[in-house]
C-alpha cells in the first residue's frame, strides 16, 4: 500500500492503541520517584531510543523471518490478531501494573520494554507491516514514539490534568479498542484465507 494520509489513520490508530502511552503514565511517574529533570529526561530519551530500536528489529526481521518460514499475510494476521486478543483481555481483566511491571519483565531497558513497547505493540507492528507495507508503519511508529517522548517529558501536567483514576480508565478502554483490532484483524485473515480456498 502507498503512503497516504489514510493509511497513516489505519497504521498509527492501532500502533497508539496498543502502546496507551495515557495508560502507562502512572507507572512511569511511580518508577521515577524521587529523580530530577535532569535525570528522567535522559531516561525518557534512552527509554524510547531503546523502544525505537527493539521495534525496528521486529519491523525489519519480523517480516524477513515469516516470509523465510513460509508464513502468509493471512496466516499472521489470524495467528497476530489472536495473541492480540489474549493480551488485550489479560489486561482488561487484570491489572495493568501487574502486567507492564518491569520487575516481572526481561527487558533491555525497564521503562522502554515492556513499558512503552510490549507484546501487543509489536505484535501490532508485524500485522501493520503485513497489511499496509513499511512505509506507512514506520512513519505511524515514529510518530507514536514521539507522542511517548512527549507525554513522558510533561507527565506531571498529564496526571494532574487527567487523574490516577482517569489515566487508569483510559488504559481499559484502549484494552478494549485492542481486542477490538485484534478480532477485526481475525475475521479479514479468516475471510481471505476461505476467499482463496473457494
Amino acid at each position: 500500500m502507498s503512503f497516504t494520509g489514510n493509511a497513516f489513520l489505519l497504521t498509527f490508530i492501532p500502533l497508539f492503541v496498543a502502546i496507551d502511552v495515557l495508560g502507562v503514565v502512572p507507572l512511569f511517574l511511580s518508577m521515577t520517584e524521587g529523580m530530577g529533570p535532569r535525570e528522567k529526561n535522559k531516561l525518557i530519551s534512552e527509554a524510547t531510543l531503546t523502544a525505537l530500536a527493539v521495534s525496528l528489529l521486529f519491523l525489519v526481521g519480523g517480516r524477513l523471518v515469516f516470509d523465510f518460514m513460509g508464513i502468509t499475510e493471512n496466516d499472521f494476521r489470524v495467528g497476530g490478531g489472536i495473541v492480540l486478543l489474549v493480551l488485550a483481555v489479560d489486561d482488561l481483566i487484570f491489572s495493568s501494573e501487574s502486567r507492564r511491571n518491569p520487575e516481572t519483565k526481561v527487558g533491555v531497558v525497564p521503562i522502554g520494554i515492556p513499558l512503552i513497547i510490549g507484546p501487543a505493540a509489536l505484535t501490532t507492528i508485524l500485522i501493520l507491516v503485513d497489511a499496509y507495507g513499511y512505509l506507512p508503519t514506520l512513519v505511524a511508529l515514529l510518530a507514536n514514539l514521539f507522542i511517548v517522548w512527549l507525554v513522558f517529558r510533561k507527565s506531571d501536567v498529564v496526571i494532574r490534568l487527567m487523574g490516577d483514576a482517569g489515566a487508569k480508565a483510559t488504559a481499559k478502554v484502549a484494552g478494549l479498542f485492542m481486542a477490538a483490532i485484534a478480532v477485526m484483524m481475525i475475521r479479514v485473515g479468516l475471510t481471505a484465507m476461505i476467499h482463496a480456498g473457494g
